[in-house]
């Protein structure tokens, strides 16, 4: 069991112990870099224990079995047919509608990733894509990506993803990721990101924290940041 409250040696004494230098850095920069190793040493601290609060949520609600319908590439399912052998859900709402000539560059970019990772996760618990396109059309994007590992779904009356908001009362539609749990035959919504355009900070896209995407925590790690004024591309 977790120690609810271990006690942490000070940040800025972890990070003075440090050993890392590197080849003709200046003292000016070393002072600079071991003030910023301890903020890094204090957002890890801070994403674990948000990460410990997640967990501690309590139930979230009963999930109506009824009301979702998915195909995927073996056929109709439902959502407790996402599950398959686990007890945990993971899904991501992909932004390729029936409306979408091609599917959304950013969702891509961060498909991709997960495909490479989607054979690990599957180990812990199941990881599914919803979007409203036929499975067809879905299966032939995902060959075209290269994607192996990822389970595509076509949310066949869009109840799903109306419900749990990949899909706007406007029509429009936007990414998102849930997580459900099953116990005792018994499924229920856990979490879901909840940061939208209406909680983003001035000047930044709408982001969840952790960002789930590779892509933008290098860009984060370099001098000019991800910036405002690129976006990913399907084809370059």
């Amino acid at each position: 069991m977790d120690d609810p409250s271990p006690i942490l040696t000070p940040a800025l004494e972890l990070a003075r112990r440090g050993p890392v230098r590197c080849p003709n850095e200046s003292a000016e920069y070393r002072a600079a870099r071991t003030a910023l190793l301890a903020e890094e040493i204090e957002l890890r601290r801070h994403i674990e224990r948000v990460a410990a609060q997640r967990r501690a949520l309590p139930p979230g609600g009963v999930v109506d079995m009824d009301d979702y319908r998915f195909e995927g590439e073996n056929g109709p399912t439902d959502l407790a047919g996402l599950f398959g052998d686990k007890d945990t859900l993971a899904i991501y709402s992909f932004m390729f509608g029936p409306q979408r000539q091609r599917p959304c560059p950013m969702c891509t970019a961060l498909q991709g990733p997960l495909d490479g990772n989607a054979a690990d996760i599957a180990q812990k618990v199941a990881l599914a894509v919803v979007a409203r396109s036929p499975v067809e059309r879905l299966v032939a994007f995902k060959r075209e990506r290269g994607w192996r590992n990822l389970r595509l779904f076509t949310d066949l009356t869009d109840a799903y993803s109306k419900a749990y908001f990949g899909l706007l009362p406007d029509g429009s539609e936007v990414p998102a990721f849930n997580v459900f749990t099953r116990k005792d035959g018994v499924i229920r919504h856990f979490w879901s990101g909840e940061m939208t355009g209406d909680s983003a900070d001035p000047g930044q896209d709408p982001r969840g924290a952790p960002d789930l995407s590779p892509l933008w925590n290098v860009l984060d790690m370099t001098p000019a940041g991800r910036g405002g004024d690129w976006y990913p591309s399907l084809d370059y």
